[in-house]
């Protein structure tokens, strides 16, 4: 099984993993890993299939993932952002011992929307994205990383950066995008929230249009987390927005200081 690619930066007590999104790779958390390398030592994934991670065999599907994630990072708090998240809550649910908190950004327990959630996109959607992956690879991950910019008050900027990021590396696999998409359809862990046994903090961008600002109060409300929406966010607030990111995350930064 090949092994994942982790960078580890910065200094500090405080540990903390980021985990990226969608056909993206680690190295898109630099505005925010630039804020934060002072005070934590930064564990930055590559997930499976993506990044530096392109040949790893490790599944996507979240248990397995979060598990293989955490045998390989310190406790320390947890941020996924989009599919990130999905992995980062799966995580903080099975092994409390190495999720000291959670941060969700952009993240949401089920993304899809269903007959009791309407604060989610038209399963559609990601249904037409995988279908369009096998046709159109590389005009499927522009349409992509212009929906995550769309809405952002520093759109032009967020696509730019985005993009460069995106085909900064070996693009990932059909494969490994596939299976992203299909996490990111049949994944729902709104029941599991208030077993929810950590802190958290749910970072949403009004202007998202991919994960309704909805959504993550609704599921801060059911773990008794705290919410924070950044007005001028889309789907990729980091870019634009990486201090109001910071300033939302002060409460589990003091928290893990502590530990």
């Amino acid at each position: 099984m090949s092994a994942l690619f982790i960078e580890t930066r910065g200094r500090g007590d405080v540990q903390f993993v980021l985990l990226h999104g969608w056909a993206m790779h680690g190295g898109v958390f630099a505005p925010l890993a630039e804020l934060l390398e002072e005070r934590c030592t930064l564990h930055l994934v590559d997930l499976p299939g993506h990044g530096r991670s392109h040949d790893s065999t490790i599944s996507l599907v979240p248990p397995e993932c979060a598990r293989a994630i955490a045998e390989r990072v310190p406790p320390a708090i947890w941020l996924g952002w989009s599919l990130g998240g999905v992995i980062a809550l799966q995580a903080a649910l099975d092994l409390p011992q190495k999720v000291r908190a959670l941060a969700m950004l952009c993240a949401s327990p089920c993304l899809v929307r269903a007959l009791d959630w309407s604060c989610g996109i038209s399963p559609e959607v990601l249904q037409q994205f995988a279908a369009d992956l096998r046709g159109d690879h590389h005009g499927t991950l522009e349409r992509f990383l212009a929906l995550e910019a769309l809405g952002s008050d520093c759109a032009q900027q967020d696509l730019r950066r985005l993009r460069s990021d995106a085909f900064a590396q070996a693009a990932p696999g059909l494969r490994a995008l596939r299976d992203g998409l299909d996490v990111l359809e049949r994944t729902d862990l709104r029941g599991r929230l208030p077993q929810l046994p950590c802190s958290s903090a749910w970072i949403a961008g009004r202007r998202d249009r991919l994960v309704p600002w909805q959504a993550m109060q609704w599921s801060a409300q059911a773990c008794n987390g705290s919410f924070v929406r950044i007005e001028g966010g889309g789907h990729a607030p980091f870019i634009g927005h990486a201090p109001e990111i910071v300033a939302a995350l002060q409460p589990l930064l003091a928290g893990g200081a502590q530990a």
